[in-house]
């Protein structure tokens, strides 16, 4: 057992105790909406890194902004997967406590993982927000509720939402989160978020060295970049590229913004689910 795990502080998952449906569509929610924006506002929202480029210094390398850099079309694509019709449904599935409990899924897998508040259930409800029925449950007693939730996207793939970690994590939850990391053979990613607010907190060094340990591959997903300065975004986004290239060989190169509220990188966070699921070729990239 991987005993750093253990030194979390605490865990909070968020689950209410009524189940709420996120029943409308944002603003921008939409890809054919984007698309009516301007050059530099459809920029801002598509491609948020890309975005700041005109607050970096010169000189600053930003080539990791475009190592996932797929086209208008390859984007508005991906939402087909992510709206549901006929057939194609996208709900809340089941809850487990233990790896004996998950589902036996043999469509791909992608899980979240994050302290607590860091925006997990915001981000879910964001990336289904054209699925207006799926059921996003919310805790209202941190700590409570110690339960990873599965998510089926149709035959496309499962998204799982892991119990948070920093505050009040449960004793059993190394016992509930590593078997399933190193165990479940259809994982295809891991998406680590990080509050753009704050940056790197301890608990998430915590749970970047479990993921180097472990051998598996991960995403940064940075949240909440709608409230943070641009001025603290760029200092923040530059040192975790930085830290990352250094020291998270196991991570892919290029970070993730997103804001839940303005759906800044929405969409193209769900293009990368769908490719790195093997549902959408690129055409262009």
């Amino acid at each position: 057992m991987f005993p750093r795990v253990r030194r979390f502080a605490g865990v909070n998952y968020l689950l209410q105790s009524h189940s709420t449906t996120w029943r409308s569509a944002t603003k921008n929610a939409s890809f054919s909406e984007v698309l009516q924006l301007e050059d530099k506002k459809l920029t801002g929202v598509v491609f948020p890194l890309q975005g700041l480029e005109k607050y970096l210094a010169p000189g600053v390398n930003t080539s990791s902004f475009r190592t996932f850099n797929p086209s208008l079309e390859d984007i508005h694509r991906a939402e087909v997967v992510f709206k549901p019709w006929g057939k194609h449904v996208i709900d809340y599935f089941s809850s487990a406590v233990r790896m004996d409990h998950t589902p036996q899924l043999s469509q791909p897998e992608v899980c979240f993982v994050g302290r607590s508040n860091v925006g997990k259930s915001s981000l879910i409800k964001a990336l289904f927000s054209l699925a207006p029925n799926v059921e996003v449950r919310v805790s209202k007693t941190p700590g409570h509720t110690k339960k990873m939730n599965f998510f089926k996207v149709g035959k496309y793939f499962t998204l799982v939402d892991m119990p948070g970690y920093g505050y009040r994590a449960p004793e059993d939850f190394a016992d509930m989160v590593e078997p399933y990391l190193q165990g479940r053979q259809n994982l295809k990613r891991t998406f680590l978020l990080v509050d753009s607010l704050v940056g790197f907190q301890k608990a998430d060094h915590i749970a970047i060295e479990m993921l180097e340990e472990f051998g598996i591959p991960y995403v940064l997903v940075l949240t909440k970049i709608d409230k943070a300065p641009k001025g603290l975004l760029v200092k923040n986004v530059l040192e975790i590229q930085d830290f990352a290239k250094k020291q998270m060989p196991g991570c892919f190169p290029q970070l993730f913004p997103v804001s839940s509220i303005e759906y800044s990188g929405i969409h193209l966070l769900r293009c990368f689910i769908a490719h790195v699921t093997g549902n959408l070729p690129l055409k262009n990239s």
